[in-house]
């Protein structure tokens, strides 16, 4: 245990990088050089465990050994990887920990390091010399939970300088993941700090809610039960009572990833009369983890049987999924079935896995279409 505690707590002490180009990306802590990103997107790893036998780096699913030099300091070259926000893990001796150079985010059902490896024409993801809006960590009282509960409401740069009144998006993470996800790891108030200032998005509240309610669970209407009370009977009231918001369902809109693209199916789509703006980004309820049999009738009463009346129910129903995520043959599917019985729908992919780099994208589409 000594050994191990050694291991870790001097473990990514910046110690200089070595003689070559290479960024240092924004998740490190206080600008530490390791870990830092080489031309190639290779990561290059360093640490200190004099006291470790085996030191090994888990970024992306894949483990890498370090070696180690005679005082004590591992360092290792991951492969090269794609662009975005990538977990990694160090493993010392056996055991994983969070790197304490990186910064620590909630998304895997733990606190896990990560590291953001840069994409040419996505500025807009980062911090730019634009007119802020503000980020607040709020708390609400859930009726149905019994408990005060979390969520994080951005509000455009305006926000603090007059009377005017917002649309909102109610936006949704995926499972492992809570409230601090769309805003830290997704980006979302610098997507709207720099598409609202390029005049591409209309200015909205940006409300990212906790949506991992006890009571409920799977892609079904009973598996939303709860959820859908929290939402419609808790979150939105608070919210329209707290900020200065335009009423109406045109000037509503919900999405979400993964898990939260499943409750926006099953609740934004049931809702018109509180929803008319839906996006559904790497959605499971299409199948792509098992076998999927989804009926859009049934689950949507209306879709299929009552097209134009569901469509005049919407302004923009946006879906979306990454080109290697094993969700997208069944996306795919389902949307040419919608697509094919009238349905006004809008589907797009990028390339990617079920990951951030991929919803930040959906979004940042998703933001430019919606309140127009």
């Amino acid at each position: 245990m000594n050994k191990f505690i050694l291991s870790v707590g001097l473990a990514c002490i910046a110690l200089g990088a070595s003689a070559q180009n290479y960024t240092i990306p924004v998740t490190n802590i206080n600008q530490n050089g390791y870990p830092h990103i080489l031309p190639d997107n290779r990561v290059e790893f360093q640490l200190r465990a004099p006291e470790a036998q085996r030191v090994q780096i888990d970024l992306c699913g894949k483990k890498y050994d370090l070696t180690r030099d005679e005082n004590g300091m591992w360092k290792g070259v991951s492969d090269p990887q794609v662009p975005g926000f990538h977990y990694y893990s160090l493993v010392v001796d056996g055991v994983s920990t969070a790197d304490p150079a990186s910064e620590s985010y909630y998304g895997t059902s733990r606190m896990a390091s990560a590291i953001d490896i840069p994409e040419k024409g996505c500025d807009d993801f980062e911090t730019a010399r634009v007119p802020h809006g503000q980020v607040r960590e709020l708390r609400y009282f859930s009726n149905v939970t019994n408990s005060w509960r979390p969520l994080f409401v951005y509000t455009p740069a305006s926000y603090e300088k007059g009377k005017k009144k917002y649309p909102v998006v109610y936006i949704h993470h995926g499972g492992g993941e809570d409230h601090r996800g769309w805003v830290e790891q997704g980006r979302t108030a610098n997507i709207m700090d720099n598409l609202i200032a390029a005049g591409k998005a209309t200015e909205a509240i940006v409300v990212s809610v906790n949506s991992n309610v006890p009571g409920g669970g799977g892609y079904s209407q009973q598996g939303m039960a709860a959820y859908s009370k929290e939402l419609i009977e808790n979150i939105i009231p608070f919210v329209e009572g707290q900020f200065r918001v335009k009423p109406g369902a045109a000037n509503r809109a919900m999405c979400g990833l993964s898990m939260g693209g499943g409750q926006t199916f099953y609740i934004g789509l049931v809702h018109p009369e509180l929803f008319r703006n839906i996006g559904i980004f790497s959605s499971g309820i299409f199948g792509g983890i098992q076998g999927a049999n989804l009926d859009l009738e049934k689950e949507v009463p209306g879709m299929l049987s009552a097209t134009d009346k569901f469509n005049k129910g919407l302004d923009v129903f946006y879906i979306s999924c990454g080109e290697q995520d094993p969700r997208i043959s069944h996306t795919k599917k389902y949307t040419d079935n919608m697509k094919q019985a009238g349905v006004d729908v809008y589907f797009n992919s990028f390339p990617g896995d079920h990951e951030w780099q991929v919803w930040r994208k959906s979004f940042h589409e998703f933001a430019q279409k919606i309140f127009k």
